[in-house]
């Protein structure tokens, strides 16, 4: 197995395309020296094609709570009794003073975050100003995640400043229905395809530990690199009480570093940036960054807390790795 695993490093890094079945072959890897070979390649490709910068960025929860989707992972929909604290769309204040200190700490991405189907009405037009301030008042890059949007509203955030747009595709389209009813895994394809027609770049990824199989994980991967999406978040499910999903069993570590390793060597030029769940890993998955990612979400997130931005900076720099500055 290791000698099939450095002969595909060497291909890939002399711009070979992974096949499905070589995927397949590496996702059966057990013996712990195999998977530090699979690590330690996806690491030199992630090197060879990306260096040793890694990508920061930040999130603020614009909009919690009331959700009409029924996501099975998610502690925002209004269809389970999660009891988070909920509220309306954040002030431009409280956005401008999280975007400058995230700024001062290093951090050179910024995203809003709203929850629902997608952000619509007064909601839409007033994040419209926000951006269109933030990029006034700030330098930091500015990211969105506000759900389905047509191509007019993706237009307009792009107008406003906006350089990347979040849309996770979850899992697998064979799985996706086993996750969520309330809208189509064809309408999140969509949104994606519509926000790079906009003129934005795409940042879609999933969650893994889901109940999904490896395969539906190898499916996702694949897809994301034929959609050419520019960055890929890996989240791991951290079961939330009162959610579908609240007794799922956490993956182990080794799973969470062979799918990240595998999730490199099919998107050899994408960020592979770690999301939510980090705090299950031992220390919040240094090990990760040695096994292909390049990118992170830093500090708090959405339902759940992160790693503090000068902590997964002093991190980064322990493993002869440098933070990358704004585009």
């Amino acid at each position: 197995m290791i000698k099939f695993i450095k002969t595909l490093e060497s291909k890939i890094k002399k711009g070979y395309i992974i096949t499905y079945n070589e995927a397949l072959k590496l996702s059966t890897i057990e013996n712990e020296k195999d998977l530090d070979q699979l690590m330690n390649s996806a690491y030199k490709i992630n090197l060879f094609f990306n260096g040793k910068k890694v990508d920061l960025c930040s999130i603020i929860n614009g909009k919690c709570g009331k959700c009409s989707e029924d996501c099975k992972f998610c502690a925002q929909s209004a269809h389970y009794k999660t009891n988070i604290l909920e509220h309306e769309l954040v002030s431009y204040e409280k956005v401008l003073k999280e975007a400058r200190e995230n700024q001062l700490e290093g951090c050179s991405r910024f995203s809003l975050v709203t929850s629902g189907r997608g952000l619509a009405g007064d909601d839409f037009f007033k994040i419209l100003e926000i951006y269109k301030n933030l990029n006034k008042d700030t330098n930091i890059s500015l990211c969105a995640s506000l759900g389905i949007l047509n191509i007019c509203n993706l237009i307009d955030l792009k107008n406003s400043g906006v350089l990347l747009y979040h849309h996770n595709l979850e899992t697998s389209e064979n799985f996706y229905p086993k996750i969520c009813t309330t809208h189509s895994y064809e309408e999140r394809i969509k949104t994606i395809k519509l926000a790079q027609k906009a003129g934005l770049k795409v940042c879609s990824g999933g969650i893994i530990g889901l109940g999904e199989t490896f395969n539906d994980r190898l499916d996702l991967a694949f897809l994301l690199n034929k959609l050419n999406v520019h960055s890929i978040p890996i989240n791991i499910l951290n079961p939330i009480k009162g959610t579908p999903l609240e007794n799922s069993k956490p993956l182990c570590e080794e799973e969470i570093l062979k799918t990240i390793s595998i999730f490199r060597f099919i998107n050899p030029k994408a960020y592979i940036r770690l999301a939510g769940g980090r705090n299950l890993i031992k220390d919040y998955g240094k090990k990760c960054f040695l096994a292909g990612a390049n990118a992170t979400i830093t500090g708090n997130y959405l339902t759940t807390s992160g790693n503090k931005i000068k902590d997964d900076i002093k991190m980064i720099k322990s493993l002869n790795l440098e933070v990358k500055k704004n585009d």
